[in-house]
């Protein structure tokens, strides 16, 4: 038997991209939770940045790089991808406009200074929960037509592009083609000025799983983690 049969039968019901997108929106999901629910005091006054800036930096990223790469990924191998790819550019512009007014009112804008915060809240969680409609349906459509090696190489693509994309909500930028990755390149930079200026902390993305490696890859790599009956014999 071949290593890459062995990699078939020990990884199966694995997927790299797939289990990336999902964890990485249960980790916004839990941080758009903790920031919705803060409630600074007088005694903690900047309690509410601490517990929304995270999210805010983390969402603008992922879905900066969901358009770099998931976009692509559907124009190439789904029959209907450019139609996909444009509807998720839209959708990354709404949840980014939210994310701008949300940043507007944590920052203490006039624009938004009569807006109650259940308002803002409530227009990110609908656009949130839209674009992950989207994204969802995006990687399991990619999964059900490309190969696991197409769909590591995705993941890991998209992890790349997360740490090379803006951090912050740019919904007016281009999000698609070469504009768009001009745009994000550009925006990038002066994200990144500002966060080292301000000593702003961005987490890091969730970084893919190795899947369906096969026993003597694990044994090369010297990383067992056989799962299922063979793993208790």
């Amino acid at each position: 038997m071949t290593d890459n049969q062995l990699d078939d039968t020990t990884g199966a019901g694995v997927d790299t991209l797939a289990d990336t997108v999902s964890e990485t929106h249960d980790v916004l999901s839990r941080r758009l939770a903790e920031a919705e629910s803060c409630r600074p005091t007088r005694e903690r006054p900047r309690d509410r940045l601490r517990a929304t800036d995270p999210f805010l930096a983390s969402t603008s990223r992922h879905v900066q790089a969901a358009c770099a790469v998931l976009g692509p990924a559907a124009r190439r191998h789904l029959p209907d991808g450019r139609r996909r790819a444009h509807d998720l550019a839209q959708q990354s512009r709404r949840l980014e406009g939210a994310l701008f007014q949300t940043k507007a009112k944590l920052y203490g804008s006039t624009f938004v200074v009569r807006r109650p915060w259940s308002s803002i809240w409530d227009e990110v969680t609908e656009e949130f929960d839209a674009w992950w409609r989207l994204e969802q349906g995006l990687v399991d459509d990619l999964t059900a037509t490309t190969s696991t090696a197409d769909r590591d190489a995705i993941a890991e693509r998209l992890f790349r592009a997360e740490k090379h994309v803006p951090t912050r909500p740019h919904p007016y930028l281009p999000h698609q083609g070469v504009p768009g990755r001009v745009a994000r390149g550009v925006a990038m930079r002066v994200d990144r000025f500002w966060d080292t200026a301000e000593g702003r902390m961005v987490p890091e993305p969730v970084r893919p799983h190795r899947s369906r490696e096969g026993r003597i890859t694990q044994y090369l790599l010297a990383d067992p983690h056989l799962d299922g009956p063979a793993a208790e014999e």
